[in-house]
C-alpha cells in the first residue's frame, strides 16, 4: 500500500522538528525475555519436546545408627540409567555430609556471624569400598572435591538406555547443628536423630547444562534424580523410626496392638494413637523385642530422596488420607511429651490431612504411601512424603510450618526444579499455593498475609533488594525470605486473582505441574508454558517481576467531565506495566469495577480513557482488591471536589 504522499510530508516535518529529542515507546518492555525458542527436548508450548530425556537412579542402601557415637555407618548400591544421548566416562554424586567441616566452600562462605546455614563443622564423609560398573572389569577411581564426588568408569555408560552399578561404604557423623536440615534433638526422653542428605547421590546430568554440579553452600538446596529407593535402617532395639516411603516390616518392629491400631488409622478420619502418650518411651510395652538392634525396612517409588527420623520416646499417630482417585495415603506424626498437646503437636496430623488433600484436590494427586511429619530441632525442612519442624511450634505458626514443608511435596518433589539455582520455583511456588490451603483449612482459622501486597512495599523500595532470578546462594541473608518466597508468591497471586483470572490461571498451573510431574522444568518452561495455556503474552510480567527489579507505580492524574462520560487519565510511573483495575464509585453509592488492558502501556506511560456513563462519579480506586504493590498509593484514588 502506498502512504498518501501528505502524510510522508507531514511525518518528515515532525522528525525534522525533533530530531534532537527522542521519545521512545514501551515495546522493551513488552519484548521477548530469554531465550525461549523449543527444541527437540523442550518444546516452545512449555511442555517436554518429543526427545525430552533424563536420567535416572535406583538405590538400595543399608545403614546403622549408633546413638552412642551418634554415627550413621552404610553401604550403598546405585543403579544408574543413561538415558541421554550421550555416552558418559564418569558420573557426579553429591556427597553433602561434607558440607560440615572446616574447609569446605560453605563453611568458607558463612558471614562471621553466622546465619541460618550455619552448621557443625567436625563431620565431614568418610567413603570407602568403591566400585563403579558398567561391563567388563569394575573401576575403584573416584576423587572427592568439597561436596561433590566422581566417579570413573573403566568403560563409558552407554548413551540411551546404558546402565552402571555403583557402590560404596559411607560414614559421617551426625551433626548437632544440620544447618536446619538435619540434626540432633535433645528431649527429656532421650535424643531424636533426624537424618537427611545422609548417603551419597547422583547428581542431574541434563540437556541444558550437562552435570549439575553447583556445590552445597548452605541456601541453595537440591537437583537430583528420580528412581526408586530400598532402605533399611538399623538402630538400637529401643527406637522407633519414622521414614519416606511404606514400611515393608512392620509385622517385624511393631507389636501386635500397634499393628492393630495401624489398620484402624488406615480407616480413620480421625487421629489414632501407634503409640499413646502414656506409652511413650516405655519400651516394655512399645517394643516387640527388649534387646540388641532392629531393622526397619523402607520402599520408595520414583522418589528424588528420602529421608528417617529415629528417638526412643516418640509419640506417634496417624490418620487416613483421602485422595481424589479413591487410593488411600496415610499422615503421621511423630513427636515426643515435650510437645504434645492439642495446642501444639496433638494436632500435627490433622494438619498434615488437611494439607496434602488441599493440594491433592486443587493441583495434583499426591503419589505417595505416607506422609510423616517429626518434632525435630530443624525449623522446617521437607524432604518427599517426610517432614522436620519445630519441635517448639504450636498452633498456626504449627500449621504455617507444616502446611510449607507438605507443600514441598509438589514442588519440587512432583515437579522436580533445581533448588539450588531457582528456589523461587519451588519455595514461591510453594508459598503460593500456601495462601489458597490456609484461606481452605478449617473455614481459615489461621489467615495468611501472603496475599497482603502492599506489606512488601518497603522492600520493593529498598536500596538492596535483588531479582527474583538471584541464585539463593548469592541473595543476601536479608533478602532470600523475599526473592524465593515472597516475592514471587506475590507475584502468581496477582497474576490469577488481577491480570488473568482463576479459569485461565489454573488451567495453565495445572497443565505446567501434569506435564512437568517427575521431570526436571526450566524457567522458560514455566514462563512458555503458562504463555501457551493462558493464552497471554507475559514477556512483560516476567521480565519486571521476576528477571528485573521493576515497580508498580500506577496512578490517576485528572478527570473531566464531558458531555456523555469522563476523560479518566491515567499515568504509569513505575518501571513495571500492568492492567488496570478500578473502582467506579458514583453520586447514588452504587458502584463497579472495570479493566484496561496491559497494552494500553505498550506506546508511552499515559493513557486518556473514555469511561462513558449518564450517571455521575463520585469517586474512582486503581486496584480495590489491593491485589498490586503499588509503591506509591497516594495517587491511587479520585474523589469529586
Amino acid at each position: 500500500m502506498r502512504i498518501p504522499q501528505f502524510l510522508l510530508v507531514l511525518g518528515l516535518t515532525g522528525f525534522a522538528a525533533f530530531a534532537q529529542d527522542i521519545d521512545p515507546n514501551n515495546q522493551p518492555k513488552f519484548d521477548d525475555i530469554m531465550y525461549r525458542r523449543g527444541n527437540t527436548y523442550r518444546a516452545a508450548s512449555g511442555v517436554p519436546g518429543p526427545e525430552y530425556w533424563q536420567n535416572r537412579a535406583d538405590y538400595s542402601i543399608e545403614a546403622e545408627l549408633d546413638d552412642v557415637s551418634n554415627t550413621i555407618k552404610g553401604k550403598l548400591t546405585m543403579t544408574y540409567y543413561n538415558n541421554s544421548p550421550q555416552d558418559l566416562p564418569y558420573i557426579w554424586m553429591y556427597v553433602e555430609q561434607n558440607r560440615f567441616t572446616e574447609e569446605s566452600r560453605g563453611t568458607l562462605t558463612t558471614p562471621i556471624r553466622g546465619n541460618r546455614y550455619s552448621g557443625d563443622t567436625d563431620g565431614g564423609l568418610t567413603v570407602t569400598g568403591v566400585t563403579a560398573k558398567t561391563k567388563g572389569d569394575a573401576s575403584n577411581k573416584y576423587l572427592i572435591n568439597d561436596t561433590r564426588m566422581q566417579v570413573f568408569f573403566n568403560e563409558p555408560v552407554k548413551a540411551k538406555g546404558g546402565k552402571a552399578v555403583v557402590s560404596m561404604n559411607f560414614e559421617f557423623k551426625i551433626p548437632q547443628a544440620g544447618m536446619d536440615r538435619m540434626g540432633r534433638l535433645t528431649t527429656e526422653g532421650g535424643t531424636t536423630y533426624s537424618i537427611a542428605q545422609w548417603y551419597p547421590r547422583v547428581a542431574v546430568y541434563d540437556d541444558v547444562v550437562g552435570w549439575n554440579t553447583d556445590p552445597y553452600l548452605g541456601a541453595g538446596e537440591f537437583y537430583v534424580e528420580y528412581g526408586d529407593f530400598d532402605y533399611k535402617v538399623t538402630v538400637p532395639y529401643n527406637h522407633i523410626v519414622v521414614g519416606s516411603g511404606e514400611l515393608v516390616n512392620a509385622k517385624e518392629v511393631l507389636t501386635k496392638k500397634e499393628q492393630e491400631r495401624w489398620e484402624q488409622a488406615k480407616n480413620s478420619d480421625k487421629t489414632v494413637f501407634l503409640i499413646s502418650p502414656e506409652e511413650a518411651g516405655n519400651t516394655t510395652i512399645t517394643r516387640p523385642v527388649q534387646n540388641g538392634k532392629v531393622t526397619w525396612h523402607f520402599k520408595m517409588k520414583n522418589t528424588r530422596d528420602v529421608a528417617f527420623a529415629s528417638a526412643k520416646n516418640f509419640i506417634w499417630d496417624a490418620a487416613r488420607i483421602n485422595l481424589p482417585s479413591g487410593k488411600k495415603s496415610m499422615a503421621q506424626s511423630a513427636y515426643t511429651s515435650d510437645d504434645d498437646g492439642n495446642e501444639a503437636w496433638g494436632r500435627s496430623t490433622e494438619y498434615v490431612k488437611g494439607s496434602i488433600e488441599f493440594y491433592s484436590k486443587t493441583y495434583y494427586e499426591f503419589p505417595y504411601p505416607n506422609a510423616v511429619n517429626v518434632a525435630s530441632n530443624v525449623g522446617g525442612m521437607e524432604y518427599p512424603g517426610l517432614s522436620f519442624c519445630g519441635a517448639g511450634s504450636k498452633g498456626g505458626e504449627l500449621w504455617d510450618v507444616t502446611d510449607h514443608e507438605f507443600g514441598h511435596n509438589w514442588f519440587p518433589m512432583i515437579v522436580g526444579s533445581n533448588e539450588r539455582r531457582y528456589a523461587w520455583m519451588d519455595e514461591g511456588f510453594n508459598t503460593f499455593i500456601n495462601y489458597y490451603s490456609s484461606t481452605a483449612f478449617n473455614n481459615n482459622e489461621y489467615p495468611s498475609s501472603i496475599a497482603k501486597s502492599r506489606a512488601h512495599v518497603p522492600w520493593l523500595k529498598s536500596r538492596y533488594r535483588e531479582s527474583i532470578a538471584t541464585y539463593p546462594d548469592i541473595a543476601r541473608s536479608m533478602n532470600l525470605g523475599y526473592t524465593a518466597y515472597y516475592k514471587p508468591a506475590t507475584g502468581l497471586i496477582m497474576l490469577r486473582e488481577y491480570v488473568l483470572g482463576h479459569e485461565r490461571f489454573d488451567y495453565a498451573f495445572k497443565q505446567y505441574i501434569k506435564t512437568w510431574a517427575f521431570k526436571h522444568p526450566q524457567p522458560s518452561d514455566f514462563f512458555n508454558a503458562m504463555d501457551n495455556a493462558a493464552g497471554e503474552n507475559l514477556n512483560w510480567f516476567w521480565r519486571g517481576w521476576f528477571t528485573n527489579n521493576d515497580n508498580i507505580d500506577l496512578g490517576i492524574s485528572t478527570v473531566s467531565q464531558e458531555k456523555e462520560g469522563y476523560i479518566i487519565t491515567f499515568t504509569n510511573k513505575g518501571s513495571l506495566p500492568m492492567p488496570v483495575v478500578f473502582k467506579v464509585t458514583y453520586d447514588d453509592n452504587t458502584s463497579d469495577e472495570h479493566s484496561l488492558p496491559v497494552e494500553i502501556w505498550q506506546r508511552g506511560n499515559e493513557w486518556r480513557h473514555y469511561f462513558k456513563t449518564t450517571k455521575k462519579i463520585k469517586s474512582l480506586e486503581l486496584d480495590p482488591g489491593r491485589f498490586i504493590p503499588d509503591i506509591n498509593i497516594s495517587d491511587d484514588t479520585w474523589t469529586k471536589e
